[in-house]
Parts: C-alpha cells; sequence; structure tokens
C-alpha cells in the first residue's frame, strides 16, 4: 500500500534551518533523478545520442494494470421497473412426451429478459384546421390558428430544436446535422435553414446569455482561454470566460485588450483571473493565477533541451505542491503559513540555481533594442516575476492548479 503523503511542519524552522531542507530536498531529488537512465532528458548528452523515442509527455504511468481495479463496483444494464412492451412466449399446446394439452393458464413466469433499444422514428405531421360557419343572423364566424402556426407548411419546435442541438450542443457541420435529421426522421432541411434556426436562437437565449456574464463577473474566480476561429474565412478570435457553473463564449476580431473590453466580461471583476500568462491578461485588476500545466511542459522542454537538472527539481516541487494541497483540500483545511513560506523557500532557491546558470545576455556597446535572450532565461524570468500567480493554489485552496476548465471550455468549438 503506497504510504500518504502529508504536511510537513515547518513553524519551528528557522531561515537558516529551511534552507538545509531545501539542500535536502535537492538531493532526494538526485537520489530520484540516479534512478532514471541517461538521456538528453536528465544528462548533458546530446538529444541524437537517445536513438528512436517517444516523445515526453507530462503524463506518468500509474503502475496499475489496464482495466478495471480491484474494489471497483461495476456497472451494468439495469432491468426496468416498467417496460414500455411485453412479449410472452408461449408454450406449446400439447406436452411433448405424453401428448397431453398443456394449461396456458397454470404457466408461472420463470426467467424475464429486457431488450432496450430505441423506437423506429417518423416524423410528426399535425395539420391544422380553421372553420368558418355563418349563423342564421347572418353574422359570419371563422376559428384562428394558434399564434405559432403561420405559415402554409413550417417546421415545428422540436425539429428546430435539434437542428440547433445538433450544430451548437453536438458540434456537427450544418451539412452533417441535416443529413442526419433527413437520415431519421425523412424531413429534408437545408444547411442553410439551420443556420437561420441558430441564429433565431441566438436571439431568443440573449437573456440567458446575459445572466451568465453577469454570473461570472460576479464569480469569486474565473478562467479564461482564447483561440484563433475562421469566420468566413477570415481570422477571428474566440474567447471564453469559465467557472465551475457557467461558460461564456464570445467571438471578435481582435484578440487583444480591445475584445476583452468589448465583451465587458474580465474588466469588471476583481476576484480571481486563472490563464497562461498572456500579456493582455496582466492589464486586468484583481489576483492572477496561473495555468502550471503550461509552465510543466516548458520546463520539461527546457530540460530536453539544457540536460541540467533545475527544470525537473522545479517540475517536481509543482507536482508535489499539488498534491499536498488537494489532500488538504479533501479535510477541508488549509496549508499554515509556514508551509506556504517553506514551499516559496523551495521555490526561490531552485530560481537561483537556474539564474546561476542563464543570467542575462548583456547587450554589445553600439547596438539598439532588446537583446535576444535563450529560452530558459525567458522562462525562468516568467517564473520570478510572476511568482506569486504561479503558486497562489498553495495559498489560497479555492484556486485550482492549471487552467483545464477554461481550456476544454473552448477545445470542442476549436475543433469544430
Amino acid at each position: 500500500m503506497a504510504k500518504k503523503r502529508t504536511s510537513p511542519d515547518f513553524s519551528a524552522l528557522t531561515r537558516g534551518e529551511l534552507e538545509g531542507v531545501v539542500l535536502t530536498l535537492w538531493e532526494r531529488l538526485e537520489t530520484l533523478e540516479s534512478k532514471v537512465s541517461k538521456n538528453s532528458s536528465n544528462s548533458s548528452q546530446p538529444p541524437s545520442s537517445d536513438g528512436l523515442r517517444k516523445t515526453n509527455s507530462l503524463r506518468e504511468p500509474s503502475g496499475k494494470p489496464p482495466g478495471a481495479q480491484p474494489g471497483h463496483k461495476g456497472n451494468t444494464l439495469k432491468r426496468m421497473a416498467e417496460p414500455s412492451q411485453i412479449e410472452t412466449h408461449q408454450l406449446p399446446e400439447q406436452c411433448e412426451r405424453c401428448g397431453c394439452a398443456l394449461d396456458q393458464e397454470a404457466a408461472e413466469i420463470v426467467e424475464r429478459r429486457q431488450v432496450i433499444d430505441t423506437p423506429v422514428v417518423a416524423c410528426d405531421i399535425v395539420e391544422h384546421r380553421v372553420l368558418a360557419l355563418r349563423c342564421t343572423c347572418g353574422q359570419r364566424h371563422r376559428s384562428v390558428f394558434p399564434t405559432t402556426v403561420t405559415q402554409a407548411v413550417q417546421y415545428g419546435p422540436n425539429v428546430r430544436a435539434l437542428g440547433v442541438h445538433l450544430t451548437q450542443g453536438q458540434l456537427l457541420p450544418f451539412a452533417r446535422a441535416a443529413q442526419l435529421i433527413n437520415d431519421l426522421y425523412g424531413i429534408a432541411i437545408s444547411p442553410a435553414t439551420l443556420l437561420a434556426w441558430v441564429d433565431e436562437a441566438r436571439v431568443a437565449l440573449q437573456a440567458t446569455a446575459d445572466t451568465i456574464a453577469d454570473s461570472l463577473r460576479a464569480a469569486p474566480l474565473v478562467h479564461a482561454d482564447e483561440s484563433g476561429l475562421r469566420v468566413q474565412g477570415k481570422l477571428h478570435w474566440l474567447h471564453v470566460a469559465a467557472n465551475d457553473s457557467h461558460t461564456w463564449y464570445g467571438v471578435h476580431a481582435k484578440r487583444g485588450m480591445e475584445a476583452i473590453a468589448t465583451q465587458a466580461i474580465l474588466p469588471q471583476r476583481l476576484g480571481v483571473l486563472v490563464h497562461d500568462c498572456w500579456a493582455p491578461y496582466w492589464q486586468l485588476a484583481g489576483r492572477h493565477a496561473l495555468c502550471n500545466a503550461h509552465l510543466l511542459r516548458e520546463l520539461l522542454y527546457v530540460q530536453e533541451l539544457t540536460g541540467e537538472r533545475w527544470p525537473a527539481r522545479m517540475s517536481e516541487l509543482l507536482l508535489r505542491a499539488n498534491e499536498l494541497c488537494e489532500a488538504a483540500r479533501h479535510k477541508n483545511i488549509a496549508l499554515g503559513a509556514a508551509d506556504v513560506a517553506a514551499l516559496r523557500t523551495f521555490y526561490d532557491a531552485i530560481l537561483s540555481e537556474g539564474e546561476r546558470r542563464h543570467p542575462a545576455r548583456l547587450k554589445p556597446s553600439g547596438k539598439a533594442g532588446r537583446v535576444k535572450q535563450c529560452v530558459a532565461f525567458n522562462l525562468l524570468l516568467r517564473l520570478r516575476r510572476y511568482a506569486d500567480a504561479v503558486l497562489l493554489f498553495v495559498s489560497d485552496p479555492a484556486v485550482p492548479f492549471t487552467n483545464n476548465l477554461g481550456e476544454r471550455a473552448i477545445r470542442m468549438p476549436k475543433v469544430k
């Protein structure tokens, strides 16, 4: 059985003792690294010396066998209490042995089996008729159509809702959604008709979209992300703001602050904003939290590029800190100030090691403009400048380790 990691108590340690703990952490990481076969990801060897190998991933093998694990409660199809149809399979009329007639009324049910299936569907056509009649006094009377029935032949609300759901909820292309409706129901619909239904739904749901935006403006924590999106063949930007209960999408021709200001959600917030360190987000008020999944990928790249140990140490620190915080959340507790300070000491010490290896490149005399720095220096600079945002998940239990929620929200529209 794996041992459960618990939060260490650093409250009684001096700064010097904390630095000693840092050295102990480094030694433990070196021990772990020594157990890994030498290659370009943990040594100074060039990547070409590794031969053919798979691209490194942040995911590590769990060590568990494939399939359900011991103790997992399996699920199977459950019998319905009230089936929609019952078919009773009759016994033969005579005994197969003696030929006597069998009393069907006395037979008992010995076993039941159920088949769950979808019904064969067909479109439901409702014809509305109005009546006219003249009274004996001469007054003519005429009934009226429902207010929703305005055309001689029109589509009903269910198929319109299905078209919007298939294109916007299931993200099917308009042509494929039209083909699916025709295949299932025999209703011929053009992609242009589906597009018109989506526009009508947009107008009808505007009040709902405004409610979602208002909720996110007042939310204590919001995830933000953006991605390129083609609109009529031209590059636009899909912006997303989301939390665990609401997701808001907006498309704009611009990517930066002009779009953020026009959409008017993020500029009016004072809570925590989780993002991927894109520069315009830093112009917004409130507290910031960075996506550590992005940083872990960059640390892995720098480790492979340089063969140095500090990126692996930083990755290990962030992952272990996240495990510690997850355990604390499950117990509904927060880390103490001393624990947070100790983790920050580890963080600063690892950065210092990297900064000693990658000092800033000085600009040659007589040359204008900025000096191009190496990838490792730029990552170290970002980790140092935004250290509070990187480690906000440690001091605030409500802050997640990554921006995965925002990225998941934007992934499926991006795929479409």
